[in-house]
């Protein structure tokens, strides 16, 4: 399925894929890399093909947004520099792509990210605690949030796979909720305004956990 906002493509491939964005050149996460032929002919009807693709942004280091980069051989790769060595190192517990019985190659990341850097367009939004590098991708001209796997138009990120963490993704829903943005881009599931978000964040964000004591 394919949905258009404004000059952004939101591609959806299945139901274990994150959602892909096409804006530009550029793309943000990519998907497993489970349904080459369903991408391709998307692409295809777009106009576009995988070497047409400068740039793959991932807003996370989870085997459902990183299994797809390899189809973008010509595309640099950016992603938090927390999570780098999870692609470079084809860390397939960290990435956790066992779970889905994935399997993945060591690719260079071009472009190490840190909180407040700017790329394509966009600046990024160091938001950690469903993995150490989650980042969202901030367009501050459009007032679009890409929130990655931080938060949904329902909910929050999970905190119980690799890397997870309660007390950062707490801080994170905090830092998102006094960001300017319109409207809510997840990584996965369907699009929100913020108005709708602003609902459920209060009391969406995990419980701090109080630091362990030593015994």
């Amino acid at each position: 399925m394919i949905r258009r906002i404004g000059d952004i493509v939101l591609i959806q491939l299945s139901d274990i894929d994150s959602n892909i964005y096409l804006v530009g050149d550029t793309i943000i996460d990519s998907g497993t890399g489970f349904n080459f032929t369903r991408l391709y002919t998307i692409l295809k009807s777009l106009g576009k093909k995988f070497g047409d693709i400068k740039q793959v942004i991932n807003t996370h280091a989870h085997f459902d947004h990183i299994g797809g980069n390899g189809y973008f051989d010509a595309a640099s790769i950016a992603v938090h520099e927390n999570d780098a060595p999870i692609i470079e190192n084809a860390d397939e517990k960290g990435s956790y792509a066992d779970y889905y019985d994935g399997h993945l190659k060591p690719r260079r990341v071009d472009q190490k990210l840190k909180d407040g850097d700017m790329i394509a367009g966009m600046r990024v939004i160091h938001t950690p605690g469903h993995t150490p590098g989650s980042i969202c991708l901030l367009d501050e001209k459009s007032g679009i949030l890409f929130s990655g796997d931080t938060i949904f138009s329902d909910g929050v990120g999970r905190t119980d796979m690799p890397g997870g963490d309660d007390n950062q993704l707490a801080e994170s829903v905090e830092k998102i909720s006094g960001l300017k943005f319109k409207r809510c881009c997840p990584v996965t599931g369907s699009l929100c305004w913020k108005t709708h978000q602003k609902q459920f964040l209060k009391c969406s964000a995990p419980p701090r956990r109080p630091p362990e004591r030593d015994k």
